[in-house]
């Protein structure tokens, strides 16, 4: 039997981290699978049980590794009764998502503070230290021969409480390099220290310099005070880390989110009498009511009652679906109207919401394959630059020449290939890049995000709200009737969509909403008396206006009132057929027919009668966006692949799916499908995308390699996508994508950069010219090459912020030129 155990970890800050993590686990006897997710800090092992390997064990190798970790306190979805003997599973799921909450907001409270904390004195260092080199004004006491020794001692007061904040890097960073895992807190803490050690020799030698008057070595150790650089590379790391921490945030809020749409009580049918009791009492088999405008407390079966039931939180189908006895429901749905009793047959873990939670559990805690170039570069980086320094050093003391001087030349070796322009590579251009994408409504959740949009070949698209608007909307209002009805005059469009409205009004069907919204942007004058309204459930509605008995629904309440489905009718042909765009032709058609034909449009119509005889039918339908299509021109005109997934039947998927030109199309998807479609592109090779806005969407966004959510959609599904569309249209799909390959060039240029930038800049800092040419540098010099070079890679990041995306309003005046045309 395999077993399952989650961690919570910390101390890790790179991939290094997570990557030595995992090989310390690994190499336990009986560990099949170890996974670090640094986003959520957590460490997922899968190992045989019976094998000497346990919890404690594993514990014991992160801490051999350097690291710290503990038993995760939430639940653990493969053995769910080893936390949760009931089998509820409520509080256990809500002590899953609270717990990675409250880390992921320590971890984002203390780099806030170190943040404020290490600008306030770094500010001021880097102002005194540079001020001279630009013209500024500084105080007389810091100027001249008498000003050296408080010049420099200020400045060793300014960076010790920054030290002192960030000592967390020089902690872990030195605690890795001397276990032979260096990580890019061992680059920051070796780059820091050196200009810190270098300064501080330089503050003693400054003071003997000054006690003995000796004016050349006072000014030659003045300028050798290289603080600020260990100042400025320790505020902007932390600034980086701190936007990262506000993203893991934002993410862990998923869980949490999800268990607040389960129902917290339930109306329960005990000794005929109806209980209401919280959710966690209800047993499988009971017996539940629920009314119109409630929510469907748990799983079950309908054993009494019709009713219209709205899935989109489970399915993100727009449309409310009509049940009947013996159809299933499933909890957090909402009733819109009618009345059930229904059979409970799930509980607790065993729900279909439980399970979307348990989804979107192992989907964020699953690895994301994601390689960091900078920390790839960094392990073998680190170890050669230490080793040329101290072979600089030793060669130079070998040489016959003193250890000031050999000791300056290793320093040189180190301040000139501080990691500075290699740590700020990536995370400058991440910061522009995310920058520019949210100034433009593509809000980029994690640095992960944008470097893997960029791998991405295929696009899976849910429907609803994603190509559609997600809400339903009036398309076509046609008055009819049939042949045998000659002597009843033909309504006219207003007048049957006034008739519509007026009936409508009073119910709060989705459908019927939208008739009304449709009748009042007409400016239409609805009826204010209406009399005898009764819902019938499943059907539709029936209602009184001025003496006249009015029906409006589907053929099953035709059928009910002697209204035969299968008569006859006149309608405009370009409504049953694609083919012909001549309005004015005609062609007739059974309404059964014409039901099937506008299901293959994607379109619900509703008919409606007067005293029991035909007058008109109306289509509504979620309609597609209108950049929609566009969209998805784009994204083959990238060479990606484009799949549309939905709930909806295979008539209604074809029809919509065909208009935008998807190359895929997959319908009747339940919510853990969707996830299943990801996992399966996933492993035949592919680098999915998954874009969607409804709760059903959460595990597959969270699985993909990148979950884009749109902005209009549910919390759940924004919390758990790495990028989010706030402006909910699908060009900014586009954007995304190409703003992520722009912004990893751009970090694949600084990388280069400052790699060639060290491998040049090294030798002469080693002083391998200065026997034939006189050349060396001395650890100014070499501070102020490190800073130009840090420099460069910051402003070519700044190119990024000349990325323009594509805008829907000039893309829709492109498409109205393109018509007149």
């Amino acid at each position: 039997m395999v077993m399952k155990e989650t961690f919570d970890v910390t101390g890790m800050t790179c991939a290094a981290c997570s990557t030595r993590v995992e090989q310390a686990v690994s190499e336990l006897a009986g560990v099949e699978e170890a996974s670090v997710n640094l986003l959520k800090n957590s460490l997922m092992v899968r190992y045989k049980d019976g094998s000497n390997t346990g919890a404690q064990d594993i514990i014991s190798a992160v801490d051999k590794a350097g690291y710290q970790a503990a038993l995760h306190s939430g639940f653990n979805g493969d053995d769910v009764a080893q936390f949760d003997p009931d089998n509820t599973g409520r509080n256990n799921q809500q002590d899953a998502g609270s717990t990675t909450n409250n880390i992921a907001m320590q971890q984002y409270n203390d780099l806030r503070k170190r943040l404020i904390v290490s600008f306030i004195f770094a500010i001021p260092l880097f102002y005194l230290a540079m001020a001279h080199m630009f013209g500024l004004p500084v105080p007389e006491r810091f100027v001249g021969p008498e000003g050296a020794l408080p010049f420099a001692l200020t400045q060793l007061l300014l960076i010790i409480p920054i030290v002192g904040i960030n000592f967390a890097y020089f902690r872990v960073g030195f605690k890795t390099l001397f276990r032979g895992n260096p990580n890019m807190d061992s680059l920051i803490a070796i780059g820091t220290s050196a200009a810190i050690i270098y300064g501080t020799y330089a503050i003693y030698r400054l003071a003997f310099a000054t006690s003995a008057g000796d004016l050349e070595q006072i000014h030659r150790f003045a300028m050798d005070i290289y603080f600020e650089s260990a100042g400025t590379i320790l505020a902007l790391v932390t600034l980086g880390k701190f936007f990262e921490a506000r993203a893991k945030l934002k993410t862990t809020n998923a869980i949490t989110s999800l268990m607040d749409l389960a129902p917290k009580t339930a109306c329960v049918l005990r000794d005929d009498s109806e209980v209401v009791v919280p959710i966690e009492e209800v047993v499988p088999g009971e017996l539940l009511v629920v009314k119109s405008g409630e929510a469907v407390p748990l799983d079950g079966v309908i054993v009494e009652g019709a009713c219209t039931i709205d899935e989109s939180v489970i399915t993100g189908e727009s449309m409310p679906v009509e049940k009947v006895e013996g159809d299933g429901v499933v909890g957090a749905t909402m009733l819109h109207s009618g009345y059930m009793t229904m059979r409970v047959t799930r509980v607790g873990n065993e729900t279909t919401l439980a399970r979307i939670i348990q989804l979107v559990d192992e989907a964020t805690s699953s690895k994301a394959p994601i390689a960091s170039m900078a920390d790839r570069l960094s392990g073998v980086f680190v170890p050669i630059v230490i080793a040329l320094a101290v072979l600089t050093t030793g060669a130079w003391l070998i040489a016959g020449y003193g250890i000031e001087f050999a000791l300056s030349m290793g320093i040189c070796v180190l301040v000139i290939s501080c990691p500075c322009a290699l740590g700020l590579a990536t995370p400058t251009a991440i910061m522009v890049g995310t920058g520019k994408g949210a100034t433009h409504g593509v809000l980029i959740k994690s640095a992960r995000a944008l470097e893997t949009a960029h791998h991405v070949d295929t696009v899976v698209l849910d429907k609803t709200g994603t190509i559609t608007e997600g809400k339903p909307a009036v398309t076509d209002v046609v008055p009819l009737h049939s042949p045998d009805d000659t002597d009843q005059p033909l309504l006219s469009t207003d007048e049957l969509l006034t008739a519509a409205g007026s009936m409508e009004r009073f119910t709060e069907h989705p459908l019927g909403q939208a008739i009304v919204a449709h009748a009042r942007e007409r400016d239409l004058k609805l009826a204010r008396m209406v009399t005898d309204f009764e819902q019938h459930a499943g059907a539709g509605i029936s209602a009184g206006i001025d003496g006249h008995a009015y029906l409006a629904g589907n053929l099953r309440l035709l059928q009910q009132n002697a209204i035969s489905i299968h008569t006859t009718v006149t309608v405009p042909a370009p409504l049953v057929d694609d083919t012909v765009e001549d309005s004015s032709l005609e062609t007739t058609v059974t309404l059964v027919e014409l039901r099937d034909h506008l299901a293959t449009q994607g379109k619900t119509p509703l008919f409606f009668a007067r005293d029991r005889k035909l007058i008109g039918m109306i289509a509504l339908a979620d309609a597609v966006k209108k950049t929609s299509q566009e969209a998805i021109a784009r994204l083959h005109d990238m060479g990606l692949e484009v799949t549309m997934v939905t709930g909806d039947n295979n008539t209604t998927a074809q029809a919509i799916g065909k208009a935008v030109g998807v190359d895929n199309i997959v319908s009747d998807v339940l919510p853990h499908d969707k996830d299943t479609i990801v996992q399966r592109l996933q492993q035949d090779g592919k680098k999915v995308a998954m874009v969607g806005d409804g709760i059903n969407d959460a595990p597959a966004l969270a699985r993909a390699d990148v979950g884009i959510a749109i902005g209009a959609g549910t919390d759940v599904a924004l919390d758990s996508a790495d990028i989010v569309l706030m402006k909910s249209e699908l060009l900014d799909v586009v954007n995304a994508i190409r703003l992520s390959t722009d912004t990893v060039r751009n970090i694949k240029q600084n990388l280069f950069w400052a790699l060639a930038y060290n491998v040049a800049a090294i030798p002469i800092a080693a002083g391998v010219f200065y026997p034939a040419f006189g050349l060396k540098l001395t650890p100014m010099i070499a501070a102020l090459a490190m800073s130009l070079s840090s420099i460069f890679v910051v402003s070519n990041a700044l190119r990024l912020r000349f990325f323009k995306p594509l805008e829907a309003q000039e893309v829709l005046e492109s498409q109205e030129v393109d018509d007149a045309r």
